[in-house]
């Protein structure tokens, strides 16, 4: 469902539809392109295609295969044009954009093997210029591109010009460091790419962008409500008469009439919407909530919000009160406490609580000081690991354990030569491994052991016995490569076969959307699909459950939406940290660090301090560090 309405979008430069859903925004794109193929089939001439090989259009190639599976369309009168492609990179490595559009498309239609043009990465140095200038002539000998589906400018760097044509590239170090998930490792990363051109891309007849998650937020703003600029390559399709944008709530977050409504035109004034729009004038006046004055309001366009809410005394005091509640040391709930303004209910006690962890350390990553607070206070605290998290260890560590196994074998008896024999079968599997290939099933497995040790060590340390951590292994992600399968049945049925046999008082998930590979955002729907079920069953014990959502290394919740903050001691940062360091495999440099270079343990911390940081220039009291968390009603 499509949630915007004409006159809030004052500030954007570009036609922008927000979803609810990535699932219909991508259904819809869709339809479209598929009713443009029908129009050109019904007039005898061919429709082209220029294609992203992005795991955001991922869903829209999906509604496309099976529209032809159905037997609606036919792609035999389609051409398509890949938009972009890493320097040099064989067709049938991995990281291939050629094999991301063979494996979800092309495959699985009836498009005509000469009617599909992608980049060859294979081409000779000295002859990629001229190669380039040929891909650009075969565009304009099939008639131009009718549709182009983005999820980025292609390999465009900052200070490509308007007029660029398909080319070579260098890429610059952000981008490639991007990219490193796919590589595992940036130092795997190629350090050129050829990409179709901004006039190539903005020749196009119809354009659809499409963007998933708060990590775009910021890129989405700039691109839609910034200055056209080659600093933002992406701002170039203002200059494009025939654009759509399709995004989720997620990347909105930064448009004007998401952040501050109140300065797009009239809004309904809610309870969270005023929160927002308090903290956004404390922040922009660098004042604390109770200093914030009338004229404060009418000089900054909130005059509405006074004349329907104030006056300006009493909003201040409320939404003081309001902050101050959600602040709490007790995040189980306190026992024999009046819980009237507290986020959580003293009753039951203690509580049984489950903590679901996309990958094996995000759940110390996000809310370790909160476990820790947990564990201490008396509650039934269990982890549940959701994935192995095996692709994220370099093989080094994988022959370090075998180092110890073999000097422990040594040192208290045992089969020697069978572990000298597997220590010679995988390091030789790990030294003929082209770098950047997917492992074999055995080291998948061995690195699995590594995270579910570190997993392990770090549950003891904070006081959680081995018997109530959980490895759910979910099937979706078990498959040796960055890119996964969907969400399936098997990994609801896992998912939902702990918590009946927990029935938790408290649920605590990841809620960021940000990961480099997507896993956070399948796990949390692993989760949503497995309480949706017990919902529709009546399950008894749902019915005193409550669901929180934290986020981890990527983001971090915005403090107007928090429902629960629980601040930290320094010796209780200093556990979190702890806690973090058991996840050795992930210290020092992670496999992934996506776009931000410091290492977990310092992003969390960093995080959680400036979060204190904000609650007390909003007058609150100064603490260490705060961790916060989002409610979550299902």
């Amino acid at each position: 469902m499509e949630l915007s309405s004409d006159f809030t979008r004052r500030y954007e430069k570009l036609p922008v539809s927000v979803f609810s859903d990535a699932n219909d925004a991508s259904k819809l794109v869709a339809d479209k392109i598929l009713l443009t193929i029908r129009d050109k089939a019904h007039l005898g001439q061919k429709c082209v295609l220029g294609l992203s090989a992005s795991s955001a259009c991922a869903q829209v190639y999906d509604e496309l295969v099976k529209a032809c599976k159905d037997g609606q369309i036919s792609f035999k009168n389609v051409v398509v044009f890949s938009l972009d492609e890493f320097y040099p990179l064989g067709r049938n490595e991995v990281q291939s954009h050629y094999r991301f559009l063979k494996e979800y498309l092309f495959d699985n239609i009836d498009i005509l093997p000469e009617n599909i043009h992608c980049f060859d990465s294979s081409i000779d140095e000295g002859k990629v210029r001229d190669y380039c200038e040929e891909y650009e002539r075969y565009i304009r000998k099939a008639g131009g591109i009718d549709v182009m589906l983005l999820s980025n400018m292609g390999f465009n760097e900052p200070g490509s010009h308007m007029n660029s044509h398909t080319r070579p590239i260098t890429l610059n170090y952000s981008s490639r460091v991007n990219a490193s998930s796919d590589f595992f490792g940036v130092e795997y990363v190629p350090f050129h790419a050829l990409t179709m051109g901004i006039d190539t891309i903005l020749s196009s007849r119809k354009i659809f962008y499409l963007a998933w998650g708060e990590g775009k937020a910021a890129s989405i703003r700039a691109m839609v409500e910034g200055e056209i600029t080659d600093r933002q390559p992406s701002s170039f399709l203002q200059n494009h008469k025939d654009v759509e944008i399709y995004i989720d709530e997620a990347a909105s977050a930064e448009l004007t009439r998401v952040k501050s409504p109140w300065m797009t035109g009239d809004c309904e004034w809610t309870d969270p919407l005023i929160r927002k729009a308090v903290f956004w004038l404390c922040s922009k006046l660098d004042k604390p909530i109770l200093k914030l004055t009338e004229r404060d309001y009418n000089d900054n366009g909130m005059s509405d919000l006074i004349t329907r809410k104030g006056p300006a005394s009493d909003l201040n005091i409320k939404i003081f009160n309001d902050l101050q509640h959600t602040i709490s040391g007790w995040p189980g709930g306190k026992p024999n406490a009046d819980d009237s303004t507290r986020p959580e209910r003293a009753l039951p006690y203690p509580k049984r609580v489950v903590v679901f962890s996309p990958h094996p350390d995000d759940d110390v990553i996000s809310m370790g000081g909160t476990v820790a607070r947990l564990s201490t206070q008396g509650h039934i605290v269990n982890m549940a690991y959701e994935t192995s998290g095996n692709i994220a260890v370099f093989d080094h560590d994988v022959i370090r354990f075998l180092d110890f196994l073999l000097e422990a074998t040594k040192l208290y008896g045992g089969d020697i030569k069978s572990v000298e024999a597997i220590y010679a079968k995988v390091s030789k599997e790990l030294k003929d491994k082209h770098p950047g290939d997917p492992d074999s099933k055995d080291i998948l497995e061995l690195k699995a052991a590594i995270r579910r040790g570190e997993a392990t060590s770090a549950c003891r340390y904070l006081g959680i016995p081995d018997e109530r951590v959980h490895f759910l292994n979910l099937p979706f992600y078990e498959t040796g490569g960055i890119k996964k399968k969907p969400l399936g049945k098997k990994d609801i049925a896992i998912v939902k076969a702990l918590l009946e046999d927990v029935k938790p008082h408290q649920i605590f998930a990841a809620g960021d959307l940000s990961d480099p590979h997507g896993t956070h955002r399948v796990a949390l729907l692993a989760v949503l699909g497995a309480l949706a079920e017990l919902k529709k069953e009546k399950a008894p014990w749902l019915k005193d459950c409550r669901v929180w959502l934290y986020r981890g290394a990527w983001q971090e919740w915005d403090v107007a939406e928090a429902n629960m903050a629980v601040p930290l001691s320094p010796e209780e940062v200093n556990i979190k940290r702890e806690a973090i360091f058991r996840h050795q495999s992930q210290k020092d440099r992670p496999r992934f660090p996506g776009s931000d270079a410091r290492e977990f343990w310092l992003r969390a911390e960093e995080r959680n301090h400036h979060t204190a940081e904000l609650f007390d220039k909003l007058g609150m009291a100064e603490y260490q560090a705060i961790e916060l968390f989002v409610k979550y009603n299902f």
